[in-house]
């Protein structure tokens, strides 16, 4: 079952305060890599359900599949929102029980990640358990529109500031992700310079 167009486009647009959106929306492809190919096993969204995050509900629907621990496996997610910080160590713990297994996420937006909140530090402890983590493009996007949405062949038409934003938003996740040595290093770089 595909996304709704509207649903999609509120849920997922990259607005520096998206007031209102309470929901974190996954969509996802999971492939297994044979060789130097993969094949497609599925695809398809998930969203919040009566109080369990979204990335709980689908690390359980993975777990379910019984993957063959000889075989190597690919899941991309993209969310409307970055995991929290009990999320992310969900996910970071799960990373480490499939040593086989690869995760890339594309995020729409960073969930409350201010100075004195512990989701950065969530999103810290997952990138370390080996998840690869970025800000969506509109390359994902356009990928997601005509992956996971009920389009009726409509092509993706970005929206005004979707890309200031996810440059933005990703320079935000680069200074959350920069390891604590090379903030220190650019401190005293900017004290010797005066700055």
């Amino acid at each position: 079952i595909l996304m709704q167009r509207r649903l999609f486009l509120y849920n997922f647009r990259n607005l520096r305060k998206a007031k209102g959106r309470r929901e974190t929306y996954l969509c996802y492809v999971v492939k297994r890599r044979d060789s130097a190919t993969s094949c497609s096993l599925d695809f398809g969204y998930l969203r919040n359900q009566m109080g369990c995050h979204v990335e709980v509900l689908f690390l359980r629907y993975i777990a379910a599949w019984d993957l063959d621990p000889g075989r190597c496996y690919r899941i991309t997610w993209f969310t409307s929102w970055s995991p929290c910080y009990d999320c992310a160590q969900h996910i970071a713990n799960f990373l480490r029980s499939y040593p086989n297994l690869t995760l890339r996420i594309f995020m729409a937006r960073l969930y409350f990640c201010e100075d004195r909140k512990a989701e950065p530090e969530g999103l810290r402890r997952l990138h370390k358990a080996g998840a690869q983590i970025a800000i969506m493009t509109f390359k994902d996007y356009f990928y997601c529109w005509n992956t996971f949405v009920e389009n009726r062949e409509q092509a993706f038409k970005g929206w005004e500031g979707l890309h200031e934003n996810s440059v933005h938003l990703a320079r935000k996740l680069r200074r959350i992700l920069l390891p604590l040595y090379e903030v220190d290093d650019l401190r005293d770089a900017f004290k010797i310079l005066g700055l």
